[in-house]
């Protein structure tokens, strides 16, 4: 029983601990990111595009051709239940209606996420772990301003940027399977597919991307500041830090799916 006790409450701490670290962090990002820069202290632009090339241009290769992918996948399962039904048509619709609200924003992050939240985990956790994190404080300059405050920027333009390319993407992929594969006409998969979508579609698919970025970038920073013990320290938490994100992206999806489509 004390075993249990102990093992329970430990839990409870670190939870509790941890929950604080990140609430710390997110002040201080926010601070850094829009209330310094109106007392003139800056913002690193500069570090901020390059971020964002690295999140946003060069996850795109990956990211478009694996939402194609699905895309066509989609088409191909709907079609052989729907063609029983003389409803092929209908394909359009269930492409559509997955990409926007779903599967695109879902696919985009979980991609993101393994591409790019374990590399700002691995980078922060190897600066801790070499101290340079130490000599950016002795130097007088603030970490958070340095390492986050870009990579949290870019993040937020970068992953519904991203999302929005793999909507259409996904939506192409469905739509060359139902025409080209299962024989829809072209012009009638056009009018169901901008008959189907609505903007509360891609409202939803938006609004789930900017919670994914957010996620994201703030569950790899939170692991890599918690790097400890060196190369093995920083391969656990990285590993750490995209199954926790992965966790996370879900638990936000259906929140947002239950908020939206609820009714």
């Amino acid at each position: 029983m004390s075993a249990i006790l102990g093992n329970t409450g430990r839990a409870t701490l670190n939870a509790l601990y941890a929950a604080s670290t990140v609430c710390v962090l997110m002040v201080d990002t926010l601070n850094w990111m829009i209330w310094q820069p109106l007392r003139g202290k800056g913002l690193r632009v500069r570090s901020v595009v390059e971020h964002f090339v690295e999140f946003g241009v060069r996850s795109m290769p990956i990211v478009g051709l694996i939402c194609g992918l699905i895309g066509v996948i989609m088409a191909l399962q709907a079609a052989h239940t729907l063609e029983k039904w003389g409803a092929a048509a209908l394909i359009a619709d269930l492409v559509g209606i997955s990409a926007l609200r779903e599967l695109a924003p879902l696919m985009t992050a979980i991609l993101i996420t393994g591409r790019c939240g374990s590399a700002i985990t691995a980078e922060i956790g190897t600066m801790k772990v070499a101290e340079e994190i130490d000599a950016l404080n002795v130097m007088g300059l603030n970490p958070t301003k340095f390492l986050v405050v870009p990579k949290f920027l870019a993040m937020l333009l970068a992953v519904p940027c991203v999302t929005v390319l793999a909507m259409l993407i996904m939506i192409l992929g469905g739509a060359f399977a139902g025409v080209v594969l299962v024989g829809v006409d072209p012009v009638v998969y056009y009018n169901q597919t901008a008959g189907a979508l609505t903007r509360m579609d891609l409202l939803s698919g938006l609004t789930k991307s900017f919670f994914f970025a957010v996620t994201i970038c703030w569950v790899g920073v939170f692991r890599g500041f918690r790097v400890s013990g060196g190369a093995e320290g920083v391969g656990r938490e990285t590993t750490s830090s995209v199954v926790t994100s992965i966790l996370i992206i879900i638990i936000v999806d259906l929140v947002w799916t239950s908020l939206f489509f609820s009714q």
